[in-house]
């Protein structure tokens, strides 16, 4: 296997889910600390920079520009160390399988069944046929959002250590915790960071570029009940079980993200629980134009109201936050532009055909971006994230590495 292979399996061994239930600690989990120590680690081994892991699980370093490129703009590469909390994590066993066509059994799930993938669900496999393919044994998801972009991020600096003569400007690079549950890079300090513009290395399959995100928002649903006997419940008992499902129900059904696509936004019921006393949801809004996810709210609440005044008391308390807005508000404008005409050329240079998608979700680069840190999100080149099907494919991971070399070095003349 090639290097950046082997880092992707290092990585992958750890595990290092994150933890919605603990978002008052950063990280939210302990065995975080554990890849982001093997991150820093490699970092010096490599000979980066100030290769620094701190008491929150970040891991930062830089590395000295090419000769020549020393006063131009300092470019970020940023990744995040945690794994999805929705999925087995932990143990890990990730395997190399070569894929011959068909259905592709990688193995057996803890519910002691078969765990396949197929060109069915998965299109692009068709076109894998030969390919080695980087998976876990079935009975854990297995971790290549982010840990294929740490890989590359990592060997792109192995690759600049092995050819001095290779341009680029001064790389600015950062591995942060909990980015899966909302939190990612909030605590980075960009003043020390000193980064201008940067990609994050949180993409699908090679050749994505990403500068569209939804704009996000959180809900959290609480509901009172009055809890009695039921023999004698007649115009007393209010059930907050029942009162949930009532406010529930007043949410657009076909604005679920399992009937949605593309530019359609949703109301998710993330999670929930209750009693005849009490009861509790969490959602989230998604949508890519703000006024869309004001709207949302706005119908959230006139639900909220509407349950209020039929029970004849607020049994229903509803509280919104933002979580991040749409990056293309920032990157899309005149002075950023180069972001993405860079990466879509760097791909080309490469033999791969870029594509661009408005991302159902967001990245790192979503709240970097309004914090004065502009970035796009690229390929890591994981597929099926967020389960036990997740794979990466071997020639795109590899011929990702390239496509950075290629970024790096187009960040190597001063921008216009």
């Amino acid at each position: 296997m090639s290097a950046v292979v082997d880092r992707l399996i290092k990585y992958c061994r750890i595990p290092s889910q994150s933890d919605p239930d603990h978002m008052d600690h950063v990280p939210s989990t302990d065995c975080q600390f554990a890849v982001s120590e093997a991150i820093r680690d490699d970092l010096l081994a490599l000979g980066a920079q100030d290769a620094v892991l701190d008491e929150h699980a970040y891991v930062t370093a830089h590395w000295p520009a090419s000769p020549g490129c020393e006063d131009l703009s300092t470019l970020a590469l940023l990744c995040h160390v945690d794994t999805a909390p929705q999925s087995w994590g932990d143990p890990v066993h990730p395997q190399v399988v070569r894929y011959q066509g068909g259905e592709l059994t990688i193995g057996v799930g803890r519910d002691g069944r078969s765990v396949t993938i197929s060109p069915a669900t998965n299109p692009r496999l068709a076109r894998m046929c030969g390919w080695d393919l980087v998976t876990s044994d079935g009975t854990s998801l297995l971790g290549g959002d982010d840990k294929a972009g740490c890989a590359a991020a990592l060997e792109l600096l192995a690759r600049l250590a092995a050819d001095p003569a290779l341009p680029h400007p001064r790389l600015a690079l950062a591995f942060a915790p909990d980015e899966e549950i909302g939190h990612g890079a909030a605590l980075l300090d960009l003043d020390a960071f000193g980064a201008t513009w940067g990609y994050t290395l949180d993409g699908g399959p090679l050749g994505e570029i990403c500068y569209e995100t939804f704009n996000a928002a959180e809900a959290q649903v609480t509901v009172h009940g009055v809890s009695v006997h039921p023999g004698t419940a007649k115009d007393v008992m209010i059930n907050a079980s029942e009162a949930l499902m009532r406010f529930h129900r007043l949410l657009p059904a076909h604005e679920r993200p399992e009937y949605t696509e593309g530019y359609e936004g949703f109301f998710f019921l993330d999670t929930m629980a209750g009693s005849c006393e009490e009861a509790s949801a969490t959602y989230i809004i998604r949508d890519h134009e703000q006024t869309k996810v004001e709207a949302r709210k706005n119908l959230m609440r006139s639900a909220a109201e509407l349950v209020n005044r039929q029970y004849g008391r607020e049994v229903i308390e509803l509280s919104i936050r933002d979580q991040y807005h749409n990056l293309a508000d920032v990157v899309t404008l005149p002075q950023n532009e180069h972001l993405v005409d860079n990466a879509r050329a760097a791909f080309v240079s490469c033999g791969v055909e870029p594509f661009t998608t408005p991302m159902r979700g967001g990245t790192d680069g979503s709240q970097l971006s309004f914090r004065g840190l502009p970035c796009v999100n690229l390929s890591a080149c994981y597929h099926n994230a967020h389960g036990v099907r997740e794979f990466v494919p071997v020639p795109e991971l590899e011929t990702m590495v390239d496509v950075l070399v290629a970024l790096v070095a187009r960040y190597a003349v001063e921008q216009p």
